[in-house]
Formats: C-alpha cells, sequence, structure tokens
C-alpha cells in the first residue's frame, strides 16, 4: 500500500464498499455523537466522512485529534444509511471506518479557523496565509485562477502563438508607473530595473522576425494599491503581432477572452458583439474609459437647454469656455425621495449638489417637477425629456462645470443610478473597445506629456504630430468589461523618425530617447516590421470570474494595503554587509 494514501478525499464512492483505503489529509472538523466520532477528513479534492468508534483500535488515537492536524488513515468504506447520504457531498454515500492512524503533522491553537464562514482581519489573513488559503473558498479561486491561465495559454497556442520568455532583469523604463531597482554588486552606483511590462522586449521580437509571440508574464509596478490592482506584481497574458492593424488585434484576442469567460463564467451571458466607443464618447456617456455596459444609462450634453436659462448657476456657467451640463436619465427614478438621495450623494463626493427634474402624472397629462423645472419652464424640461427619451416615472440628474472636474463623479452616480434602480444587468459579462485615446496630455505643470503608452503609433503619423499635441489620437486601445480594464494595448510607432518627433513633444530630446531605449531605436533602424498587441490583467480577469471584490482574494500571497508581506516580513531591512558589498548607504526616513 502507499505510504499516504491509496485515494484522494473526493474519490470514494458506493461502489468502493467493502474496500480497504488509505487516505491523507486535514482534520476539516470533529463531531461527538455520544461516543462515536465523525471526522471530517478533507483534502485539496474533497471530503470524506471517517467513521471511530470504541471498537476501533485507533479510538483513543483519533479522540485526541484536533482542527486542521494533518493525518493518515487507515480503513474500511462502508455505505452510509439511506436517513444519513449527504446529497452535497461527492462521496455522500460512504464514510470509512477507521482501522489505523498516524499523525503526519500536529496543530497549535490555530489564528484562524479553516472551517466555516467566519470574518477575520485582512491584517491576520494575510499573515497566516498558508491557513488561510484553505479555506474552500480560497481553494476555489485559486484553483479557478490556475484553470484559467491554463485555458488561455492553449487559446493563444491554437491562434498560431508561441510563448516565449522576456528578461526580469533590465533596464528603467517610462511605463507610467514608478520601477521597482535592483541594485547592481558588479557596477556600483549603477541599478537594473523589474520591467512593469515587458514592453520593448516584446518588441524586439517582431524585428526579430517572431511574428506571434505571447508570454503570462509578472510585471512590478511600485504603486498605490486598490481593490482592483496589486500593488507591487501582477501577472498579465502580454502578446505581439507583426503586421497586423488594429481591427486584427481586435479579432485574434476576442475569442481568447471570450472563450475563458464563456468557459468560467458560470453560465452569466457573455456578450459577443464588442462594441467600438472613442475615448472621447466614452467620457461623455459613461464619465470613465472602463464603462460598464450592463448598465443601460447613457448620459448626454444638456448644454443648450440651459444655456441663457433662468437658472442663474447653469447659465452663467456656460459663458465660461470649455463648460458644460451633462445630463444623466433615470428611469424609474421619479420621485422626489430618490432625487434627494442622489443629491446628497453628490455632496458626499464633495459636489455642492446636483440638480434633477423628475416628471409626473398631474391627471392633465405630463408634468415636470423639482427646482430645475421651475426655473427653466415647461419648454425646456419638454426638450430635455424628448432628448432623454423619459417620461412618466423618470427622472434625470443634471451636472455643470469643466468635465475633467466633475465627470468622474458623474460616471459614479451614473453606477449608483443604474444600481439602485435595478438596471444594471448582474448576470451579463458585457466588453468594449475604447479606442482613439489622446496621445497626449498636460501635466501638473502645464506642460505636455504622454497620456497613455509612449511607443504607440499616432493615427496619422508623422504629419499628426505637426499640429496641437492635444489633438492628436494615438492607434491606443483599451477593453472594459463590466466597469474594469481588462486589457490594454496598441499599435507600435516602429519608425525611429516617428518616435523622435513624438517624444519631443513630450519634453524628451533625441539624444535622451537614445539613451532611455537605445535598443529599441537601434532595432528599427535594421527592417522594423509594423506590429502591435495589447496585454489582459489575469488577475483582473480572475477576479471577475470569481466575482471577488478585491484583486488580494484570486492572488496567491498577496501585499496587504501597505505594499507589506507580512508573513514573509518584506520589505525588510538589509544587513550592513549586504549594503558594503553593495557600496550604499540607507537614509533615515524623513520625520
Amino acid at each position: 500500500m502507499h505510504a499516504y494514501r491509496t485515494k484522494t478525499c473526493a474519490d470514494l464512492r458506493a461502489s468502493d464498499v467493502g474496500e480497504t483505503v488509505r487516505l491523507s489529509g486535514w482534520v476539516h472538523r470533529i463531531r461527538d455523537h455520544g461516543g462515536i466520532l465523525f471526522i471530517d477528513l478533507r483534502d485539496h479534492y474533497g471530503v470524506t466522512q471517517v467513521l471511530c468508534d470504541p471498537d476501533s483500535p485507533v479510538f483513543k488515537d483519533v479522540e485526541k485529534l484536533r482542527a486542521e492536524w494533518c493525518v493518515r488513515i487507515d480503513g474500511t468504506v462502508k455505505a452510509r444509511d439511506a436517513a444519513l447520504v449527504n446529497p452535497k457531498l461527492p462521496t455522500g454515500e460512504i464514510e470509512v471506518f477507521a482501522t489505523g492512524m498516524e499523525v503526519l503533522g500536529a496543530a497549535k491553537e490555530l489564528p484562524l479557523q479553516v472551517f466555516g464562514d467566519q470574518e477575520y482581519p485582512e491584517e491576520t489573513r494575510l499573515r497566516y496565509r498558508y491557513l488561510d488559503l484553505r479555506r474552500e473558498q480560497m481553494q476555489r479561486n485559486m484553483t479557478l485562477r490556475s484553470d484559467v491561465v491554463r485555458s488561455i495559454r492553449q487559446r493563444m497556442w491554437d491562434q498560431g502563438f508561441r510563448e516565449y520568455q522576456t528578461p526580469i532583469i533590465t533596464a528603467s523604463s517610462p511605463e507610467g508607473a514608478r520601477d521597482f531597482l535592483v541594485p547592481s554588486r558588479l557596477h556600483p552606483g549603477k541599478f537594473y530595473a523589474l520591467p512593469q511590462a515587458p514592453q520593448q522586449f516584446k518588441q524586439l521580437l517582431m524585428v526579430s522576425g517572431f511574428d506571434r509571440y505571447f508570454q503570462i508574464a509578472p510585471c512590478f509596478r511600485d504603486e498605490d494599491p486598490r481593490a482592483d490592482r496589486s500593488p507591487t506584481d501582477f501577472y498579465q497574458l502580454d502578446m505581439e503581432m507583426s503586421f497586423v492593424e488594429q481591427q486584427d488585434v481586435f479579432d485574434t484576442i476576442q475569442p481568447v477572452i471570450q472563450g475563458v469567460f464563456e468557459e468560467f463564467g458560470g453560465g452569466k451571458r457573455v456578450d459577443a458583439t464588442w462594441e467600438q466607443i472613442s475615448y472621447a464618447d466614452s467620457a461623455l456617456w459613461y464619465g470613465t474609459d472602463k464603462p460598464d455596459l450592463r448598465n443601460p444609462i447613457k448620459m448626454q450634453d444638456a448644454s443648450e437647454h440651459f444655456r441663457g436659462s433662468g437658472f442663474a448657476i447653469f447659465a452663467k456657467l456656460l459663458e465660461q469656455e470649455g463648460t458644460e451640463v451633462r445630463a444623466i436619465p433615470a428611469p424609474t427614478g421619479g420621485s422626489r425621495k430618490f432625487c434627494d438621495r442622489m443629491n446628497a450623494f453628490a455632496q458626499k463626493e464633495g459636489l455642492p449638489g446636483m440638480g434633477y427634474i423628475f416628471w409626473r402624472d398631474q391627471g392633465e397629462g405630463i408634468e415636470a417637477a423639482g427646482p430645475l423645472a421651475k426655473n427653466i419652464g415647461p419648454e425646456r424640461t419638454e426638450a430635455i425629456r424628448q432628448q432623454l427619451g423619459l417620461g412618466i416615472g423618470d427622472a434625470a440628474f443634471f451636472l455643470g462645470g469643466k468635465p475633467e472636474a466633475f465627470e468622474r463623479v458623474a460616471g459614479r452616480a451614473r453606477t449608483v443610478i443604474g444600481d439602485e434602480l435595478g438596471l444594471t444587468e448582474q448576470d451579463r459579462y458585457a466588453f468594449a473597445w475604447i479606442v482613439d485615446f489622446p496621445m497626449y496630455e498636460k501635466d501638473d505643470e502645464g506642460g505636455i506629456d504622454f497620456s497613455h503608452n509612449p511607443f504607440s503609433m499616432p493615427q496619422g503619423g508623422r504629419a499628426a504630430l505637426d499640429g496641437d499635441p492635444l489633438k492628436v489620437l494615438g492607434f491606443q486601445y483599451d477593453l472594459a468589461c463590466n466597469g474594469y480594464e481588462l486589457i490594454s494595448g496598441a499599435i507600435r510607432n516602429h519608425k525611429p523618425e516617428i518616435m523622435f518627433k513624438a517624444f519631443e513633444l513630450a519634453g524628451y530630446g533625441e539624444e535622451e530617447v537614445r539613451k532611455r531605449f537605445g535598443g529599441m531605436v537601434n532595432a528599427f533602424q535594421y527592417g522594423a516590421p509594423p506590429h502591435g498587441g495589447c496585454a489582459a490583467g489575469i488577475d483582473r480577469i480572475v477576479m471577475l470570474l470569481a466575482e471577488e471584490e478585491n484583486i488580494r482574494e484570486v492572488i496567491l500571497f498577496p501585499m496587504n494595503q501597505r505594499a507589506e508581506d507580512l508573513m514573509m516580513d518584506a520589505p525588510s531591512d538589509p544587513t550592513p554587509a549586504q549594503l558594503r558589498e553593495l557600496r550604499l548607504r540607507v537614509l533615515p526616513p524623513e520625520s
């Protein structure tokens, strides 16, 4: 007999009754029914009930067992009484009568319980992550993650891609976040960087003639944590293709992502038609570049209805350049109570409030009500209602100013309205490509900087860079799903003369570009093909499929919100010997 097990804790069925078996696993829970002990023995695969009574030669040993002891059980498979069959367990028709036992690993008093659904502080869960991972939900999440990665890999191979591994230690690159720097022992005073993404290497692979590359790639960014973002490292499906245009990338990656969501989406509807929405339209309609299209609400510009109107706040606002009034339709939201609640929401978001109109039936036809309606009159309110396609029992909310000042609050208000009014479909994965991103934006000092990927090809090529930089659009695109960004990508700038000009507009001279990206610039002088690609966030995909709201629930060993590993005590202090070897000195923290 095998030293530890002949079956897993998920294998045994009624057909195995009478068989002598050996199982190994953890004591999930123990129940004492009048001197008869029942043990739920758990391994990675499932649970088997073990029975032990005073007739068993190991009864006294089994009495000493406690939760989460790791044990080996020998015994005979017996059929459960019909009344005691557990239909919720695959092994629910049988139990194992214990005839032998060995403790493989005893457990101290537990800092958190594995059995049950108790809630524990995140600090406790992360400090004892190896125990937290034993819990059923965490086992499910991590198994799902593994299965999703396997499926992605197979789907990429089926699309004609090959997987290649790019370096982990490399040079610093401006990818939009802070680098993790690694000091060099052999070159004192110099530093490597952990890659924020395999961006330059995958482009160099295209120059090298590999045509279709992918990798499940680790990426490292020194970022502030969020619920949907890891503060240190994450994994992405990284891909690149030669001789392609934007639509070719879309047509290639959609079957991969759609197929994964159909395979692991638990029966939810997966959209097969992926709309393409410009960045400008997405900001206008949804207040974000990662819209949740399960929510049917689409915001509209209602400025003309308030220009020169009796509502002085909006009328005077619209006299200023670059301002507008945006309307958020709220079908079925036409009650003063709901409107007041949304007005309070806006105030919590830091705004003075949110104007509203709601429509009701007063017996003589439809009537507009609310403070705005009284100020702008029936003709304007009716024009607004017609534009928004609203009727009796509906409402509309209004925010005004420069879009960049109120857009995100408007987007959050749209989400809250959709959720509270039950308009957002819950059993659906809705996808949309966001396209036509601006290449540049103004920085805090009023200068010009890249707004997205600096290696993207501008729409219109070199000629597009001779005009207003803020009007230049790039061949850049994101994939949004249910309010999250899943994919980001671009058609790359593979021509040195266009790259130099693009970086010049952002304040990088040719000499600096050659210094920072010399390998790529040099390579592009030797017959670089047109190429493009994208990267999909593995952690975020799994988070959506697992229906989790926090990305740490789908990462094996995540950092906490302060980017600390409580289990391994990282980051840690270097020893004086290590610092001397690296010729480094650590400054005390600023007081």
